[in-house]
């Protein structure tokens, strides 16, 4: 969690970016992610050279070759701004945006999606004082923790007053773990997420495999470059968003993930169909597209203008058969009454595989929006399967659920969800008035396919016995007398 020295660090940062004439929050956030990026880069070079030193041999793949010494954030940020600026604009940050493609640690080939989305990154400090002073400031922050990297972006995207155009707006990071924890990606998996901002899904799930299999990802050379280069796919239409994705994987340790300029939803690319065995996604769903802009292909599935369901026909197109899903959905998808609605969730009950519904309250995406949210797990099989689908009914996710999101860390039902989504056979005997349930599949057609908890949850009211209306209006007549008798003596106390 960010500490309020982080919270602060960022905000005078963010002022002093803001004075400097940089006031665009994503030009600002794109502007401190190279500058995190450049500091990153020379901390992982210090780690090889520590490592070289005790190894007594040579490092492996150096970040900076020989001579490149002036270009490492701990040499530059020693200088005078003047020269600081010079050296930034004319020498770093023409390296950064060749890194992937010559080596380092982009090891990739020449065209790797970083370098593509790179070359038309723009350095945009007007003048050499505030790029002084944001380095400065910058050079307190310790970048070796991925939790403080994490909780730093989620931070500075918080800062974005609104939720941006098409209902873009950031998954919380512990509803992203959630997720890929569920999920449980394997070394062999191929992952999607057709809507990737920032990469934060991608990333998560990265991570998860460093952490778990660590020993499959890089035992041989075939291994590591599945990791590398062919395990993880992004798609975005902004190309901010896309530099920043692609510098956070390869901080991450993903060289070459292919990552791409691409609206999902309006170009159908053949190649795609059926490519990957897990999708995890959070897609914008606060818009109508015209059908002429639509992939025709998703029309066949679902006729209707919401991309909302038009992200769930693209879901179905993209998996494997096998392949899995955890995506986040609003809870008009669940209940929804057209013909469009009821055709996806009918198609995922009878023609696929739905394994569970967890319901979101409305404030997790605040201060954003106060839509209410639901994770969908599916499996693509085209041959049905649904047995039962389990539910679970969030009530807390460990922050308040106003505008403020004020960590309580007490009040989460995260860990009971992994807990019992893990051994969720035994959830068979639950009481449709706990947090978790088991609905058949013949009950949920029978609702015509409504995947909304409150259909199937059961409510417990409890009695609460009152008195008797002629008991009451006696109380209420000798508190009456009571008032009275007080004012007469205050009366007589008064003269």
């Amino acid at each position: 969690m960010i500490t309020g020295e982080l919270k602060s660090k960022v905000d005078r940062i963010w002022d002093a970016m803001w004075s400097g004439g940089i006031s665009n929050p994503l030009t600002v956030i794109e502007q401190l992610t190279y500058l995190l990026f450049i500091k990153r880069l020379d901390e992982l070079h210090t780690l090889s050279e520590r490592k070289a030193a005790r190894t007594e041999k040579a490092i492996e793949e150096p970040i900076f070759a020989s001579g490149q010494d002036d270009l490492r954030w701990s040499r530059f940020k020693e200088t005078a701004p003047e020269q600081m600026f010079a050296t930034v604009q004319d020498k770093v940050f023409p390296f950064i945006k060749t890194l992937g493609s010559n080596g380092g640690t982009g090891n990739g080939e020449e065209g790797s999606t970083y370098t593509h989305h790179m070359k038309d990154a723009l350095f945009m400090f007007p003048k050499a004082s505030l790029l002084a002073n944001v380095v400065d400031q910058l050079d307190g922050i310790d970048m070796s923790d991925s939790d403080t990297k994490g909780d730093l972006y989620e931070y500075m995207l918080g800062k974005i007053a609104s939720a941006g155009q098409n209902g873009q707006f950031r998954t919380p990071r512990h509803i992203i773990q959630l997720m890929v924890d569920m999920t449980s990606p394997t070394p062999k998996d191929v992952i999607c997420d057709p809507a990737c901002g920032t990469a934060g899904f991608l990333i998560a799930a990265s991570e998860y495999l460093q952490e778990n299999h660590s020993e499959e990802i890089y035992k041989d050379a075939a291994s590591r470059r599945h990791f590398s280069h062919e395990a993880f796919h992004g798609y975005d239409f902004d190309s901010t968003m896309l530099r920043i994705g692609s510098m956070n994987m390869l901080l991450h340790g993903v060289e070459s993930p292919d990552i791409r300029y691409r609206d999902s939803l309006a170009q159908a690319d053949e190649t795609d169909a059926e490519k990957y065995s897990l999708i995890l996604a959070n897609p914008p769903f606060a818009g109508s597209l015209d059908y002429e802009s639509t992939a025709k292909d998703l029309l066949q599935v679902v006729k209707t203008k919401k991309t909302e369901l038009l992200f769930g026909a693209l879901f179905l197109r993209l998996l494997r058969t096998g392949g899995r899903a955890a995506v986040i959905v609003p809870d008009g998808v669940l209940f929804g009454s057209s013909k469009a609605h009821k055709t996806l969730r009918k198609i995922l009950v009878e023609d696929q595989k739905l394994d569970a519904v967890v319901s979101m309250p409305s404030g997790v995406f605040k201060p954003y929006a106060g839509v209410s949210t639901a994770i969908l797990f599916f499996t693509r099989t085209n041959s049905g399967g649904t047995d039962n689908v389990w539910f679970y009914d969030m009530q807390a996710d460990g922050f308040s659920l106003d505008d403020k999101r004020t960590p309580q860390p007490e009040k989460t039902d995260l860990p009971d969800i992994l807990a019992r989504w893990q051994n969720r056979d035994a959830e068979k005997d639950r009481a449709r008035t706990d947090k978790s349930f088991l609905v058949p599949k013949a009950e949920i057609a029978e609702n015509d396919y409504d995947l909304s908890i409150n259909r199937y949850k059961e409510v417990v009211y409890e009695a609460v016995e009152y008195d008797p209306p002629k008991v009451i209006l006696k109380r209420l007549a000798e508190l009456d007398e009571e008032i009275a008798k007080g004012r007469e003596e205050l009366e007589g106390m008064l003269g």
